[in-house]
């Protein structure tokens, strides 16, 4: 009696190794890791990161990597472009969980009839609408290329872990009332969110973005601080 028990036991540990190795969080190492300070810039001068290529992976080649479909909306600011977005959530990359953002690459024609053929207008805030996109829309928009993507990871990232991963950004710009400070890594296309009071926004963006991002978060800070 007291070997079958014994042999119960052992059985149940296996089963919760197992299980433990399997489930998100306890996954075996990966052979293919894909970390968000992996970042690669290829002889085109593209930025590579998770198996992606900024401006030429599509959004079909980013479900595949994610394993995930996503949801695919509009959003119409009253100032400004429409942005074609593809969101998804609690993704698993290397046991690392994130919500990740992609902004898809479409021409102003594209954009204005994938508005046009819309199959719902919501209101997400004072300014902006978010446009559902008819079933067929969904189709076009999956052979879309990737032209930015937001990392939001999990956890809460400090300064001293974001310095070890990616190293010393070139300038910090922060927003003064809010806290945030954005860290600035022109020679990978990337900027980082540093919120001492809430996530942290990884931003992965081709190398010629980064000159107006800068500008632009520049602009905005300038206009909070009169």
């Amino acid at each position: 009696m007291e070997k079958k028990i014994i042999f119960w036991v052992v059985s149940l540990s296996l089963v919760a190794i197992a299980l433990a190795i399997l489930l998100p969080g306890g996954r075996t190492v990966d052979t293919n890791p894909r970390l968000p300070w992996d970042i690669t810039i290829n002889a085109n001068n593209e930025v590579e990161v998770f198996d992606l290529t900024l401006n030429r992976s599509r959004l079909v080649d980013a479900r595949e990597v994610f394993q995930e479909q996503g949801e695919i909306n509009m959003f119409l600011a009253e100032t400004g472009d429409p942005a074609l977005e593809a969101y998804f959530e609690r993704v698993f990359l290397s046991g690392l969980r994130a919500d990740i953002i992609l902004v898809l690459k479409a021409e102003t024609a594209q954009l204005q009839g994938l508005f046009n053929r819309g199959s719902r207008i919501s209101r997400t805030s004072g300014t902006i609408h978010k446009v559902e996109l008819s079933s067929e829309d969904q189709l076009l928009a999956a052979n879309l290329p990737i032209e930015l993507i937001n990392y939001v990871p999990a956890a809460n990232l400090d300064e001293s872990l974001i310095l070890s991963r990616f190293g010393e950004p070139s300038e910090r710009i922060s927003e003064g009332e809010s806290g945030m400070t954005h860290w600035i890594y022109p020679h990978k296309g990337l900027s980082i969110g540093v919120n001492p009071e809430g996530k942290e926004l990884i931003q992965y963006m081709p190398l010629e973005r980064i000159p107006s991002f800068v500008e632009h978060i520049t602009h905005d800070t300038g206009e909070r601080g009169k």
